[in-house]
């Protein structure tokens, strides 16, 4: 697959109409794997810019030491390397201790994704992202991301509403003002821009000024993104989904996240100041497919490789 140098369609090539806003929109994006699609990938350097950011998500259960060596792998690979830390199934702080040094010491780790995790109940002393915050072993990583719910959670807010979820939310805005980190909200997965930039742009009239790096799901098989989107909880934007399902010429059609980056594109170039910074993408159609993707339409890093941090 000659991808290595990531070069534009030449004139003679076909491609898709140029769009510089998207283009823009998609530098430096990110994408999560875990390790058993991890494993589908020969190599990580042929599909992702060098210096990607790679999310590495810990489903309950989960070894870690397929973790951490999914990590060493992709760190060796060039990514930058963010690993989850979900608190509810982290029994206690001496396996957060262990789970940090291995990721520091065997793969160079100082990223991570802080967020309570999807199980219902706890497996230890630890039940949401802010008992991890505060525990103080996440000092001396360069960098911190929290969950963000452009649809609110029910799992947070059982009762619809997100007065527990913006509460959380300011607590670490607060937070960030007193780390070293770097702090960023990254989302769950939504389809359609309008409740994205309305969520967005109460954030800023919250006072919750920590920049956003917006989920999004990658290309994929209609069916497979509604089963996804309605384990997920995804709210209001489901709809978009439904109404393509409705539509017999698109229903076979493998969906493409074009049309809600586009308008989220052209809204950041409108607002230079909007607080979604950058696009995280949930490879649910397949890793190669989602890079592939963000290639055609222009998703490039211009950000320099960052050495790993020391053991």
């Amino acid at each position: 697959m000659a991808l290595l140098n990531f070069r534009r369609p030449a004139a003679s090539e076909p491609s898709r109409p140029a769009n510089g806003a998207l283009e823009a929109f998609l530098q430096d994006y990110s994408i999560e794997v875990m390790p058993r699609t991890a494993e589908k990938v020969e190599d990580f350097r042929a599909l992702l810019p060098e210096g990607t950011r790679v999310y590495i998500a810990h489903i309950d259960g989960t070894e870690i030491g397929d973790m951490v060596a999914t990590a060493k792998r992709l760190s060796e690979a060039g990514m930058q390397v963010m690993p989850h830390f979900p608190a509810r199934s982290i029994p206690d702080r001496a396996t957060l201790a262990d789970w940090i040094a291995r990721y520091r010491g065997e793969a160079g780790v100082d990223q991570g994704l802080i967020l309570a995790g999807g199980i219902a109940e706890p497996r230890g002393e630890f039940e949401s992202s802010i008992q991890l915050l505060e525990s103080g072993m996440f000092d001396g990583f360069r960098r911190l991301h929290v969950a963000g719910h452009p649809e609110g959670n029910k799992d947070i807010d059982p009762n619809g509403g997100d007065a527990a979820v913006m509460e959380a939310l300011r607590w670490k805005q607060a937070f960030s003002k007193n780390t070293d980190a770097e702090m960023a909200i990254a989302t769950q997965f939504c389809f359609d821009a309008g409740p994205i930039i309305a969520w967005a742009d109460r954030l800023r009239a919250e006072g919750i000024t920590l920049p956003v790096h917006i989920g999004i799901a990658g290309p994929a098989k209609l069916q497979t993104l509604i089963k996804f989107a309605i384990a997920c909880g995804v709210g209001p934007s489901l709809k978009v989904l439904q109404k393509r399902a409705m539509d017999v010429t698109k229903l076979m059609l493998p969906y493409e996240p074009t049309d809600v980056l586009t308008a989220l594109a052209a809204h950041k170039a409108a607002n230079p100041e909007f607080n979604i910074e950058r696009v995280h993408f949930f490879p649910l159609g397949g890793i190669k497919t989602n890079a592939n993707w963000a290639i055609e339409n222009g998703g490039e890093s211009t950000r320099p490789a960052e050495p790993a941090a020391e053991a």
